[in-house]
């Protein structure tokens, strides 16, 4: 960017901010300072209506934003296909859609039908399992819990009268419900997004931008300019995570464990990893459910417990945060605090756009005061 661009911009932002200590004179400095704080003033206002009403409209934002992040990660793909083949690019926008809806067809196709199958083995053999495990744990003892005597199979009654309880409770079948229909509509809602989003990104980036005033336009694409490599690199970070998560997760259940459906569990660990909190935890609960089911011992569930802990400490603590640091140029700590900030706030959709709106202000911020992006903020 040329220098009487960037001086442009900064005179942009010093109207913008103007303090007492800068001179002003005559009537023509009084309007001067009015219209900039009405500006500063304006511009506040408008991003806590916009934080409020996101934090209103968190129920829906989820399938928004995965279909647009994920029609982001692609675009790339579209415009180098676009340039390449001198095509139209709705053709190539239309063909990634198809294409990632076949390789989803194929993985549900070829893995959906026997992670069921044994997911209802489970439930039918629900109250047997309880009975070998607790009868593998205790033999023919008995245990005292709360105070009662119980040997294995009263500990199995125990357990899936419980479960039936909790689902007998008025509201549960209900909240069940409208959980799965939930799923299924935001599952359809992220497709018919992610199409659009695909096929007309650029025209939705062009209607973005006309709402913001047509004096700050010039900023905030230059800002833009700055924040888009730092995202996809952001980006190539989450797909590093997703192998790791992917590798470690083979190697724990099939290698190690040596439970049925290893490759598919693993896959479905990986793709998971892309949903944070809620994706990590229902695929730790499939390939429990699954390792349950082919237990002999209760050293097995606790081998499987061990796995599972490790695996989410070395994503969660260890190699997600050096791995996103790195890529997005952020110290660990404070890839760990936006997760956590982002999901005490926003939930799901909080945790997805934590780090991606932290990189966000940290561009802002480097444009604004003209500093550079990358000082060494991963260096511990």
């Amino acid at each position: 960017m040329s220098l009487p661009r960037i001086r442009s911009y900064h005179s942009l932002v010093s109207r913008m901010s103007w303090s007492p200590q800068q001179p002003r004179s005559g009537q023509a400095g009084s309007e001067h300072e009015e219209v900039g704080r009405i500006s500063t003033a304006t511009i506040i206002f408008i991003l806590v209506i916009v934080g409020l009403l996101l934090y209103e409209l968190q129920v829906i934002l989820l399938p928004f934003l995965v279909s647009g992040l994920l029609a982001y990660i692609c675009s790339p793909l579209v415009d180098w296909l676009t340039a390449q083949m001198r095509l139209s690019r709705a053709f190539f926008a239309v063909t990634t859609f198809v294409l990632l809806l076949s390789i989803a067809a194929l993985i549900g196709f070829f893995g959906v039908p026997p992670l069921v199958r044994e997911l209802a083995r489970v439930v039918m053999d629900f109250q047997a399992i309880v009975g070998s495990l607790a009868r593998a744990a205790i033999g023919d003892r008995t245990v005292d819990v709360f105070g009662q005597p119980m040997n294995a199979v009263q500990l199995a009654d125990a357990a899936v009268s419980a479960v039936r309880e909790w689902i007998g409770q008025p509201g549960k079948i209900l909240l069940l419900g409208e959980v799965a229909f939930s799923t299924v509509f935001g599952f359809f809602l992220s497709l018919v997004l992610l199409f659009y989003f695909l096929y007309s990104g650029p025209q939705v980036l062009r209607g973005m931008l006309r709402l913001v005033p047509p004096a700050q336009r010039p900023l905030v694409r230059d800002i833009w300019s700055k924040l888009d490599p730092v995202l996809k690199r952001y980006f190539v970070g989450v797909l590093i995570v997703v192998t790791y998560a992917v590798t470690a997760a083979y190697v724990g259940l099939g290698v190690v464990l040596h439970i049925p459906h290893a490759v598919f569990l693993a896959l479905l660990t990986g793709i998971l990893e892309m949903i944070p909190v809620v994706g990590p935890g229902a695929a730790a609960l499939i390939a429990g459910l699954v390792a349950v089911r082919y237990a002999t011992s209760i050293e097995a569930i606790i081998a499987y417990a061990i796995y599972a802990a490790a695996l989410r400490l070395s994503i969660d603590q260890l190699f997600g945060p050096l791995a996103l640091g790195t890529a997005a140029r952020l110290h660990p700590v404070t890839i760990i605090f936006c997760f956590i900030a982002g999901g005490v706030v926003f939930g799901i959709a909080g945790v997805i756009m934590a780090v991606p709106v932290a990189l966000g202000v940290k561009v802002c911020l480097a444009v604004l005061y003209d500093e550079p992006l990358d000082r060494g903020e991963t260096k511990l």
